[in-house]
């Protein structure tokens, strides 16, 4: 058994940063133990970092690949790519904006064949659940998740593509008990259509160049509607209920109360919504159109308290990303652009800016974009921790090193973001996926080794 030593002075171990070197099995990929960093014993290699801090590789929950069906918006082969280059050594894929969608299993045996010899990074895949009225896959819940789903996804309203349809309370009242017996998470896109749709008739004739018009069209009142009625049906019926993309501030009391009552809620913002200020975003810039929208300065303040005090579990991308055209560049209209962020190569840069700025140290950052994620996506134990029996996925990163995005740094299928031009703190450095080195100071090493990881 060849071993190998990864040493920093700054090693983010089980919520404390402190020198060490961690010793993995070459075979393997596994982390065969933490040792002090000036004595990391009979070892074949030895890489010592110095300061620049050693993480653990971060889990991306939250990204649409696309693939199948939709490779000309992004990709295995590319979003991996991109994932290497943030320091994600896992992400979850989302089970629609691909072709089919995941809700069947034979579905995600398309994703599977999909994905072989494209990954840079490991992956995970969710299954969705869909069904208004009488119509709906609660038949193929159990079996995706006896073939390895992580959990599922599902839309309270219209998610923009067909295929993933909108799932309604009598959907969900059908699928809860089944995804409660599975034991895995339902993952929610909390908004409802009733005050978006009552919003956007008010807004006829309104001037859709206009960032406030869009912000207008996606009321908060539906958000937090959405969530009320899913913390009721948590209550109900058990089941394991996950908040995606949180934008507005004001769902926090209800969340920390039902959290104070032992449900079992979790909940997750992203990074557009702890950077960007809606009054921060120009008429016609349709690059930050996400939905929910980003909102105000204030709110954004209150997101990072609700993240700091443990209301907000973690963050992931919501990497959205799609062609160019589809983001209505060249008219600035909000209304028909696209509503996604792509970000995936950028997620752990943009927390740590807001962080440092806040006073919040790198265990956070491995909480968030470890710990938690890791929990949620049935990965405790094998990823988001430097830990024995771990795998051995590592990140370099100069939390102190400054930069300024440029399109050559995205590494997604499509170099638009609106992040290009953004001055962010902290960087990554390498990436290491199961003791292999996939990506290192701008260049991607090896041939894809990446794999699905089935636990």
């Amino acid at each position: 058994m060849a071993l190998l030593a990864y040493i920093s002075r700054r090693v983010v171990l089980a919520g404390e940063v402190r020198p060490a070197a961690v010793i993995v099995d070459d075979e393997s990929g596994k982390i065969v133990r933490v040792a002090e960093a000036d004595a990391p014993g009979s070892v074949a290699g030895a890489s010592d970092f110095g300061d620049t801090a050693l993480l653990p590789g971060l889990i991306d929950g939250h990204v649409h690949v696309n693939e199948p069906g939709r490779t000309e918006w992004e990709g295995f082969e590319t979003a991996t790519r991109a994932a290497a280059a943030g320091g994600v050594t896992t992400v979850v894929d989302m089970p629609l904006n691909c072709l089919p969608e995941t809700t069947t299993v034979d579905a995600l045996d398309v994703k599977r064949r999909s994905a072989a010899g494209k990954c840079r990074v490991d992956w995970r895949a969710w299954g969705g659940a869909v069904g208004e009225g009488l119509t709906g896959n609660e038949a193929h819940l159990i079996p995706l998740a006896k073939a390895g789903v992580a959990g599922f996804k599902c839309f309270l309203i219209y998610p923009g593509c067909e295929g993933l349809g909108a799932i309604d309370e009598a959907g969900l009242r059908r699928a809860m008990p089944l995804i409660a017996e599975s034991r895995l998470p339902l993952l929610v896109h909390a908004e409802l259509a009733g005050p978006i749709v009552a919003a956007s008739e008010a807004l006829a004739g309104a001037d859709w160049r206009r960032y406030a018009t869009y912000l207008a069209s996606r009321p908060e009142k539906a958000e937090l509607a959405a969530i009320e009625l899913m913390i009721g049906l948590c209550r109900e019926f058990g089941c394991r209920v996950h908040v995606v993309h949180l934008s507005t501030a004001r769902a926090l009391p209800m969340l920390r109360a039902a959290r104070g009552e032992g449900l079992p809620l979790t909940v997750e913002t992203c990074p557009q919504y702890l950077h960007f200020a809606a009054e921060e975003i120009a008429d016609g810039q349709t690059l930050l159109k996400c939905a929910p929208p980003i909102r105000g300065a204030a709110n954004r303040e209150e997101l990072w308290r609700g993240l700091a005090e443990g209301t907000i579990d973690l963050v992931a991308s919501d990497h959205s990303p799609c062609p160019p055209e589809m983001k209505g560049l060249s008219g600035g209209v909000f209304r028909p652009a696209w509503g996604g962020i792509a970000s995936l190569s950028l997620t752990a840069s943009v927390l740590w800016t807001g962080m440092a700025r806040r006073g919040l140290g790198l265990p956070n950052l491995v909480r968030w974009l470890g710990g938690a994620p890791a929990r949620l996506a049935g990965l405790e134990g094998v990823k988001g921790a430097i830990a024995e029996g771990a795998d051995a996925d590592l990140v370099v990163f100069a939390p102190e090193e400054e930069w300024t995005v440029t399109a050559e740094d995205l590494h997604f299928r499509h170099a638009v973001s609106p992040y290009v031009g953004e001055r962010l703190r902290g960087r990554v450095r390498q990436t290491v996926v199961r003791g292999r080195t996939v990506f290192a100071r701008g260049d991607f090493l090896g041939v894809p080794a990446g794999r699905e990881v089935r636990v």
